[in-house]
């Protein structure tokens, strides 16, 4: 069951005391969202919004909507980072799983025994990294933390974040990741180019997501031989706060025109293949605003990120791009 830190909200509901507040998180979690809404309406009387479109992360907050709102705060629940307070007016809260990791850890053993892992997981079950460790070291595995660097606390990552899990690859065998993402597993695995685990308490089973990674590093390769191929090229700004990377675009922008392309430049909320589907007169794009919507998704065209752009470049120059989803950050 997910468990929000309510007492935190109350607390500084009663400190700030705002005539209104919103309050957004993951999908998964909309519903408790929904609960901890109602109890701050019951609670203090004041309307409490909840911000039911997407939230992806900290690049993705949708504090623009709180403001339209004119909610005085925005809780953005679930996304724990090392710093509670994102921007004025923007707090992140805690929201742990309380689901058992004991026996999926005890298969996870008999799997890596004499291994060394780096040991991995998202926001919601950091509350459980060291339990699991514990698990997996009485049983014979041998495991790594990495320390947490930006936003990331020891041993979490983002779906393009990757630090803890980078500091420490050259040591490990394996990744472990607790949690039942194989969107941020994959990432792990692409990012550090080592087989990686998925512990997922929720159906007991531990999952090896190394070649579904492998998939998508084909796929993301593939589109960048075929944009390499372009001559007009898109380039996408996204419109999330968190995502508005101008100085990326215009970057990318100056060198493919170095290299004799055609530019556009276009703005987007939400980028899909069907959005992109209105564009016409375009070979491919580059969207500087989440790495993951080109590595995840289908489009008609080259869609490429930030680290398949560099590397789009370099093939234009004639050189190597071997490894380059292996860097920390995807941005």
């Amino acid at each position: 069951m997910i468990i929000i830190d309510e007492k935190t909200i109350f607390d500084l509901i009663e400190e700030h005391k705002p005539f209104s507040v919103a309050l957004n998180g993951p999908d998964g979690m909309l519903p408790r969202v929904q609960e901890t809404a109602v109890n701050i309406m019951n609670k203090f009387g004041i309307p409490a919004y909840v911000l039911a479109d997407t939230t992806w992360g900290t690049c993705d907050l949708n504090s623009n909507g709180a403001k339209v709102l004119a909610a005085e705060i925005l809780f953005n629940i679930g996304h724990t980072i090392n710093t509670p307070v994102f921007e004025k007016n923007v707090f992140m809260i805690d929201a742990f799983d309380d689901v058992s990791f004991n026996s999926v850890a005890e298969k996870c053993s008999e799997i890596l025994k004499g291994k060394t892992v780096s040991l991995v997981t998202d926001s919601q079950h950091l509350n459980q990294v060291d339990s699991v460790k514990n698990i997996l070291e009485s049983n014979g595995v041998h495991v790594k933390i990495g320390k947490g660097k930006g936003q990331l606390n020891d041993g979490q990552v983002f779906g393009c974040e990757f630090y803890p899990a980078m500091e420490v690859k050259d040591q490990v065998d394996a990744n472990v990741f607790m949690g039942q993402s194989n969107f941020h597993a994959s990432g792990l695995a692409l990012s550090t180019n080592k087989p990686t685990y998925v512990l997922d308490p929720y159906f007991n089973e531990v999952r090896d997501v190394t070649e579904f990674a492998q998939m998508l590093q084909r796929k993301a390769t593939l589109s960048i031989y075929k944009a390499a191929e372009a001559q007009t090229f898109g380039i996408i700004v996204g419109l999330k706060e968190g995502q508005l990377s101008k100085t990326f675009a215009l970057k990318f922008k100056q060198e493919l025109e170095k290299e004799g392309k055609t530019v556009q430049l276009f703005a987007l909320t939400d980028i899909t293949n069907e959005r992109l589907r209105n564009l016409k007169g375009i070979d491919a794009f580059i969207q500087v605003a989440c790495p993951r919507i080109s590595t995840d998704n289908q489009f008609d065209k080259p869609v490429l990120s930030t680290p398949q752009a560099n590397a789009m470049l370099k093939i234009l120059r004639h050189e190597n791009i071997d490894e380059y989803f292996q860097i920390p950050h995807w941005l």
